[in-house]
């Protein structure tokens, strides 16, 4: 994991998907063994080690929403779906020393993907001088409480124009 850091490379994740769903239990674990299946996901590992994370969506393949991920990626849980057979809920953490704090996720959803987008001198941060893409939440997804899977946004802006109000 420190090579990340020590060659200056991003590790490109998709959260969403370290969870114990059915697919990777059924389907992968039981051919990467005990061993390798312990080496599933290391977000959490990569940041600790200094390196550095762009988060995204693996649409069309999963919801585009990022607050599915992000809760994963903080809770090492599915997000509890109702109505959705193909998608059993599963509450028992996977690895969960993987797991990112919330800042460490939303930075990786932001400045992190705007680095290998090439664009963070421009977005992915609020600062003097960057493009005004804000969002306004539904929630502090700090609080205790939050839901972070059910996180929405109110307010989109981008470059200072309002683009998405809920």
């Amino acid at each position: 994991m420190p090579r990340f850091a020590a060659l200056d490379v991003t590790a490109n994740i998709q959260a969403l998907w370290a969870t114990h769903h059915e697919q990777n239990d059924t389907l992968c674990v039981p051919f990467f063994g005990p061993q390798r299946a312990g080496w599933q996901y290391p977000f959490g590992s990569i940041a600790r080690t200094g390196g550095r994370l762009a988060a995204g969506s693996d649409w069309p393949v999963t919801t585009p929403d990022p607050w599915w991920a992000i809760h994963v990626a903080v809770h090492r849980t599915e997000p509890p779906v109702s109505g959705e057979a193909d998608w059993p809920t599963s509450q028992v953490p996977m690895l969960p020393q993987e797991a990112l704090t919330l800042e460490q996720a939303l930075i990786a959803y932001t400045l992190g993907s705007a680095y290998v987008n090439g664009t963070d001198d421009a977005t992915g941060s609020i600062a003097v001088g960057k493009a005004a893409d804000l969002v306004v939440l539904d929630r502090d997804p700090f609080d205790p409480d939050a839901t972070l899977y059910e996180t929405k946004a109110d307010l989109v802006f981008v470059d200072g124009d309002l683009v998405h109000e809920r």
